[in-house]
C-alpha cells in the first residue's frame, strides 16, 4: 500500500513495454536533486525493483551496472556521477522502529534515497517526496504496468512540471529522444539536450516566473526590474536577432503558456579557454563586433511573438536601475554583517540618481542584459558576426548601448584583464566613431563606467542572495573579482562621490 499522506500532485502513466519504462526513468532522472526521496509502492511482483534497477543504471550512465534486489541486504549504496544513491527495501522490516537499527540515521549527506515498501516507515517519511505506485494491468497485456506518480510537498510542482514536459515532448517530434540534463544558470530555468538519431536540439524548460513579495509601491522586484515572466520575450528576441543576421537559436517547437521551447543546439564551444578560464582574443573581438553591428541599427521597441501576440520591450528606466543597486544594501552588506547607518540608504540612492542621469539621456537600443561568456557560443562554421551564438536574452530592455559592453568586458565569472578591457572598449568606440563622426567617445566612456559600477553593485548583491536565500554558496567565489571590477569602474572621475561613499560604507572583498 502507498503512504497515506495525501498527495499534492498526481498523474498516471501507462507503461506498455520496456521502452516506455526507460522514457519514464529519463523523465524522473531529469528532475532529481541531491537529498531527494523516491518511494516505490506496489504489490509483490509489480515491478518496483525493475524500476529501481532501470533508474540506477540510467543515473550511472552504464546499462551493465549490477543492481541486486536489496530484499535481504536491505540497503545498497551507489556512488553515481552526480550524487550518492541509497536503494533500500523495507519488505522484511516489521515497522518503523527498526529503521534506526538499519543505519537510516547515518545515511550519506545529500544522498538520493530510493525506498521500496515505504508503508513500513509510516510516520517517518518526510513531507517532501516523490511516490511511485506500480500496479499490474493484465487486462492490457502481461508487460503492462500502471504507475501513479505523486509529488508531495515541495515535490508537487516538480511532478507537475515532469508531466507537462512529457506531454510537450510527445506533441513534438522529440517524444522518443534521449534526454540529458545540462548546466543551467542561476534562475528557475533548466535545459536539456535531446538526441534522436543524428538530430540534437535543446529543451528549454522555463516555468512562468511567480511574483515575489511586494517591495515598493505594491510591486515585486521582478516587475520593477522588468524581468521576463514567461518565454514570449525570448521567442520575440530570438526572431528579431536572427532577422538582423545574428545567431540566436532557431525555435523548432514552442508551448508559450507552459513555458517549453525546443531550440536549435548551438553546441558548447564557448569564448573562453583554460583553467581558470580566460578570454579567447579573437572570439571576444567578434563579440564586440556583434554589439557594434547591433548598435548601428535602428531597432524597434516592439517585436512580434506569433499572431496576434506582440512583445513590447520595456525601458531600462531609473526605477529598474535603482532597484538593482539596492541589492548591494539588502544582501551584500548583511552578508558581511554590516548594518547601514540611518539615512545612508537615501544618500546612496541620491548619489546613484545623480550618476545615472547621463545614462538615461542616451539614445536607447536593445540591451540583451546577460551578454557575457556563459551565454556566448562559438560557431566556427559560420561567417563574420554570425560565428557568435547568443543565449539568455529574454530579459532584454530598451536602454544604453554601453550596458552589454560592460557585461562582456567585466564578466562576473571570469577574469578579463584591464588591458583587454581597455583594448576592446577602444575597438568599440573607434568603430562607432567611424560610422558616426558625432559619436561622443568621452560621454560613452562615462556611461560605460557608470553602468559597469551599477552592474557590479547589483551582482555583489545577487551572489550574496544566492548564498543566503537560495543555498547556492558556489557563487561567493566570484565576489572578489566583481569587487575588483567595481573599483575599476568607480575610478572614473564622474563617480568620485559614489566612490567615496563605497569606501566608507561597503566592506572590501579580497
Amino acid at each position: 500500500m502507498p503512504p497515506t499522506t495525501s498527495g499534492d500532485s498526481s498523474h498516471t502513466v501507462v507503461l506498455p513495454n520496456e521502452e516506455a519504462l526507460h522514457r519514464l526513468v529519463q523523465d524522473i532522472a531529469i528532475v532529481l536533486e541531491p537529498g531527494d526521496l523516491i518511494t516505490l509502492s506496489g504489490d509483490l511482483g509489480a515491478g518496483k525493483t525493475t524500476f529501481a534497477r532501470a533508474l540506477i543504471r540510467h543515473l550511472a550512465g552504464d546499462p551493465t551496472v549490477e543492481v541486486p534486489s536489496p530484499t535481504f541486504t536491505l540497503v545498497q549504496t551507489y556512488d553515481l556521477p552526480h550524487f550518492t544513491l541509497v536503494h533500500a527495501d523495507l519488505y522484511r522490516v516489521a515497522g518503523s522502529s527498526e529503521l534506526a537499527e538499519l543505519g537510516f540515521d547515518d545515511l550519506p549527506s545529500g544522498a538520493v534515497i530510493l525506498l521500496e515498501w515505504p508503508d513500513r516507515a509510516a510516520g517517518f517519511l518526510p513531507p517532501d517526496r516523490l511516490d511511485i505506485t506500480i500496479t499490474l494491468a493484465p487486462q492490457l497485456g502481461p508487460e503492462h504496468r500502471n504507475l501513479l506518480v505523486t509529488g508531495y510537498g515541495t515535490f508537487a510542482p516538480r511532478t507537475e512540471r515532469l508531466a507537462a514536459a512529457r506531454d510537450f515532448l510527445d506533441r513534438s517530434d522529440f517524444g522518443e529522444a534521449r534526454r540529458e540534463r545540462i548546466a543551467g544558470d542561476a534562475s528557475t530555468r533548466s535545459y536539456e539536450r535531446l538526441t534522436l538519431g543524428e538530430r540534437r536540439v535543446i529543451l528549454m524548460n522555463s516555468p512562468r516566473r511567480p511574483d515575489g513579495p511586494p517591495v515598493r509601491n505594491g510591486r515585486p522586484y521582478s516587475a520593477i526590474a522588468h524581468l521576463a515572466e514567461d518565454v514570449k520575450p525570448f521567442v520575440a528576441l530570438a526572431k528579431g536577432l536572427r532577422e538582423r543576421g545574428l545567431s540566436a537559436p532557431v525555435i523548432h517547437a514552442a508551448d508559450l503558456e507552459e513555458g517549453f521551447l525546443i531550440l536549435e543546439d548551438l553546441g558548447s564551444d564557448g569564448v573562453t579557454e583554460g583553467n581558470p578560464p580566460a578570454p579567447i582574443g579573437h572570439r571576444y573581438q567578434t563579440a564586440v563586433d556583434v554589439l557594434i553591428a547591433l548598435h548601428k541599427l535602428p531597432l524597434p521597441d516592439t517585436l512580434p511573438v506569433e499572431p496576434p501576440i506582440e512583445h513590447p520591450i520595456p525601458d531600462y528606466d531609473l526605477d529598474a536601475l535603482l532597484i538593482e543597486v539596492e541589492l548591494l544594501l539588502d544582501w551584500y552588506l548583511p552578508y558581511h554583517g554590516v548594518p547601514l547607518a540611518a539615512g545612508e540608504r537615501e544618500t546612496y540612492l541620491a548619489l546613484w540618481r545623480q550618476a545615472l542621469q547621463p545614462v538615461l539621456e542616451v539614445e536607447p537600443t536593445w540591451v540583451l542584459r546577460d551578454f557575457h561568456s556563459p551565454n556566448l557560443l562559438w560557431l566556427p562554421d559560420r561567417a563574420g558576426i554570425a560565428r557568435l551564438g547568443l543565449l539568455d536574452f529574454q530579459d532584454a530592455l530598451m536602454g544604453p548601448a554601453a550596458y552589454d559592453l560592460a557585461s562582456l568586458l567585466q564578466d562576473a565569472r571570469i577574469d578579463v584583464p584591464e588591458e583587454i578591457e581597455i583594448e576592446l572598449l577602444g575597438r568599440y568606440a573607434r568603430a562607432r566613431r567611424a560610422a558616426d563622426p558625432a559619436f561622443d567617445v568621452a560621454g560613452f566612456v562615462q556611461v560605460y563606467s557608470t553602468l559597469a559600477a551599477q552592474r557590479a553593485s547589483k551582482i555583489l548583491g545577487i551572489f550574496a542572495r544566492l548564498d543566503q536565500r537560495d543555498g547556492k554558496p558556489q557563487y561567493l567565489r566570484h565576489l572578489p573579482r566583481v569587487w575588483n571590477y567595481l573599483q575599476r569602474s568607480l575610478a572614473h572621475e564622474s563617480l568620485a562621490a559614489l566612490e567615496a561613499w563605497y569606501q566608507v560604507n561597503v566592506p572590501h572583498t579580497e
